[in-house]
């Protein structure tokens, strides 16, 4: 019988999730936990800095708030729709009803997570959404 313990840098990611959110504290609390729920996260604290990174390589996830200075995140989401069309958008956000506006022309497939929100509906809900 074998003991060896996988070292926890080996582990399996789930999916690879971009998340766009000016403030600190929840952008590194919610990176955080979508990283100890398994999955491969990278933050960025504003939309351009998050469109950028999109253009370099892909993600399976756009999980994005949607008031951010220098991009907000319902132009990020259509910026990132028009880079590929396969990747699935979240918003995380405070001002849900912003966010369904059909004026807004937010991605129509778009979930909206509205703040505030428990860390486990997060994690089940992106769950979700990547084994669509």
């Amino acid at each position: 019988m074998n003991d060896m313990k996988i070292p926890t840098e080996s582990k399996v990611l789930l999916g690879k999730i971009l998340l766009a959110e000016d403030d600190n504290d929840m952008r590194r609390f919610l990176g955080k936990a979508l990283q100890n729920a398994g999955f491969n996260v990278a933050s960025f604290d504003n939309g351009l800095a998050a469109y950028q990174r999109l253009r370099e390589e892909p993600f399976e996830l756009l999980l994005t708030d949607i008031v951010m200075p220098e991009m907000d995140g319902i132009e990020l989401a259509r910026r990132a729709t028009e880079l590929d069309p396969d990747i699935k958008v979240m918003f995380i956000t405070g001002f849900a009803a912003v966010a369904l506006n059909p004026d807004n022309n937010a991605p129509p497939q778009a979930k909206i997570l509205s703040k505030p929100f428990h860390l486990k509906d997060l994690v089940n809900e992106v769950q979700r959404m990547l084994a669509a």
